[in-house]
């Protein structure tokens, strides 16, 4: 498996949010990132109805 060809900066950032190393991020199945990415949507999506 190949590292994910994303950006340095995006990879930062990415790993930030999921809170995971960017060595674990940029190794991680792509599928399992995409899920990742899906849960964090819908927890902003929830605070932003909180919010309102």
């Amino acid at each position: 498996m190949r590292p994910l060809q994303i950006s340095p900066e995006t990879a930062l950032k990415l790993a930030e949010k999921l809170n995971v190393p960017v060595e674990h991020l940029m190794h991680m199945p792509q599928h399992i990132l995409l899920a990742k990415l899906a849960e964090l949507a819908a927890d902003l999506k929830k605070e932003e109805r909180k919010e309102e």
